[in-house]
């Protein structure tokens, strides 16, 4: 829950309050670090925590998320996995098998990422950012394009290869609105969202949004 008050908090992001949003953002991310992922690990140091991995696996990809997310608005970059867990590393008592996030979880809340990635496309092109719109899609594809070359080969990846669904779903969403704009120009931005024929959200719940 408070990992998606980060995502909550980046969403509101613009050229105007980038600094402030950002900085804000990463306080909150780190009070989820420091309270909450960090009771995870104390709790969980000195057992077998890889067994019991199912039942706090969707706080860590959520965590994943909005670590992630956070990172690519501050620097236009991919959080990986090996600085996710360094940044865990202080929480855990050095004498015990430091609590490591595992990659599927990795790759579970980077699926999600590219969702989130996707609703701040449209934001940024409603505001008239479009190159920095066509960044974020180009970002996308690349995430898209690299886990259809891996999710094939995991054996433990029935989730993930559903979401792979929806990660194609968001990639075309931008790909469309990216390539709209830059055929019909500045008048085809007022029809996102919108429920005119020719919008390529047509279709789309807000749910989705």
């Amino acid at each position: 829950m408070n990992s998606k008050k980060v995502i909550f908090q980046v969403h509101r992001i613009s050229k105007a309050n980038r600094e402030e949003v950002l900085e804000k953002a990463e306080k909150d991310l780190a009070a989820v670090r420091d309270q909450h992922i960090s009771r995870l690990v104390k709790e969980l140091q000195g057992t077998d925590f890889w067994k019991l991995r199912r039942a706090y696996s969707p706080g860590v990809q959520e965590y994943v998320e909005a670590a992630t997310f956070f990172k690519f608005c501050q620097t236009g970059t991919l959080l990986n996995l090996d600085e996710i867990n360094a940044s865990l590393l202080s929480l855990s008592d050095p004498s015990l098998e430091p609590l490591q996030i595992n990659l599927l979880d990795y790759l579970l809340g980077l699926a999600d990422l590219t969702g989130e990635l996707m609703r701040l496309a449209i934001g940024r092109i409603s505001d008239g950012e479009v190159e920095y719109s066509e960044r974020i899609c180009q970002f996308v594809r690349d995430i898209y394009r690299e886990l259809t070359l891996l999710v094939p080969l995991m054996d433990d990846g029935s989730d993930m290869k559903t979401k792979m669904d929806t990660m194609l779903q968001s990639v075309v969403k931008i790909e469309n609105a990216c390539f709209s704009v830059r055929v019909r120009g500045s008048e085809y931005i007022p029809l996102l969202g919108s429920s005119d024929p020719s919008s390529f959200l047509v279709g789309v719940s807000d749910a989705e949004l």
